[in-house]
């Protein structure tokens, strides 16, 4: 089958991620294979390039690029696309643009996550324009799903669930030696322990509220530490809240990482407090490094968190209830334990990036009528 996926571009991120691992998995089951980005390739390209797997980059400029669009639209023709499946709402409404009148069998979107949905700007009034000549569209979560719902964003007949998946099996388990080795690497004493973040720097992701609920778990327990990993904008914001707090000598900010997965190895517990989530790659992530959690109960987080058996659900901006979430694994190494070992086998039952891709082969493969 040959297959075309659409994106902005495939900078680090749970969206590209999820669609690079889908992408090899696709490859090595034997379907031809392309991604086209609308604007630069972005720095994890070379991944797919290693795997022999084309990544085209289409230079769109603002509005509507004509010159990018017939770019696209060139990728898709010259591909032979039978699937075209794109990722979110930009990618989406210009792909099904770019293949008006060309001979493509089934067009598939995903939205990643749960913005945009009460929004009636232009983006999502041309996305949901665009479903007129699509025939399906996958929520990676119930919530998404029930949300596209509420807000009519999407016809019912044309709804699917494909929760994300990963690779479950390259997650090595956190354990004392990694631990170690990272508390060794940041500087810090053998008996610090810590708890850690993923996530990019910016509003979605809450942060700043991390950071003073760590305060709290910082005075009650000297011996840690926070240690956030990834980048954004709000990075300057969040060093300055961390200062503010008092807390900065315990808090360590990473930034963008290559080696996500040993450092995640290394933490004692996972947290993610976000105001807004879809799906979220770094809960699933941390549950295949069997750490516990405490997450926030927003968007699909619920639907990975089992609260009381994988981690502590609380509610978004509370501080307080963060903190003391997260003091209790502290103190309750045996409930922590217990947690991250739920995870593991939790991921490993039904979190599979297989599993995921299974789903997605039923949508490229449903008659037209069906989807």
């Amino acid at each position: 089958m040959n297959i075309t996926h659409v994106v902005e571009n495939l900078n680090r991120g749970g969206l590209e991620r999820v669609v690079i691992d889908l992408v090899m998995l696709q490859h090595q089951q034997g379907h031809r294979c392309q991604v086209v980005c609308l604007f630069q390739r972005g720095s994890l390209a070379p991944e797919l390039d290693a795997a022999g797997i084309p990544v085209h980059a289409c230079d769109k400029g603002r509005g509507i690029d004509f010159g990018a669009l017939a770019r696209v639209r060139r990728l898709i023709r010259d591909h032979r696309t039978e699937v075209l499946h794109s990722h979110n709402a930009v990618a989406h409404y210009l792909a099904v643009l770019a293949s008006v009148g060309l001979d493509v069998g089934k067009v598939v979107n995903t939205r990643h996550g749960m913005g945009g949905m009460q929004r009636w700007n232009r983006a999502e009034m041309l996305y949901r324009a665009s479903l007129a000549r699509t025939d399906a569209v996958a929520m990676v979560c119930e919530a998404a799903c029930d949300g596209a719902l509420e807000h009519r964003l999407v016809p019912r007949d044309k709804l699917r669930v494909v929760p994300n998946g990963l690779r479950v099996q390259e997650f090595t388990v956190a354990s004392p030696a990694a631990r170690e080795r990272l508390r060794a690497s940041l500087g810090l004493p053998p008996q610090t322990r810590l708890v850690g973040t993923v996530g990019r720097l910016n509003w979605a992701k809450d942060q700043a509220n991390l950071i003073r609920a760590f305060r709290r778990v910082h005075e009650q327990l000297p011996d840690t530490a926070l240690v956030l990993i990834g980048d954004g904008g709000l990075r300057g914001e969040l060093e300055a809240c961390a200062r503010d707090e008092g807390v900065a000598a315990a808090v360590r900010f990473l930034g963008d990482r290559s080696d996500v997965r040993d450092l995640l190895q290394g933490l004692d517990v996972f947290v993610l407090s976000s105001v807004s989530e879809g799906y979220s790659m770094a809960l699933l992530e941390a549950s295949a490094t069997a750490l516990p959690i405490v997450a926030t109960d927003v968007g699909g987080n619920r639907e990975i968190v089992r609260d009381g058996s994988t981690g502590s659900m609380v509610p978004a901006r509370d501080v307080d209830a963060l903190a003391q979430a997260i003091l209790l694994l502290l103190r309750e190494p045996a409930r922590a334990a217990r947690y991250g070992t739920a995870a593991r086998a939790m991921m490993e039952a039904s979190g599979s990036l297989e599993a995921m891709a299974v789903r997605y082969a039923a949508l490229y493969e449903a008659r037209r009528s069906a989807a």
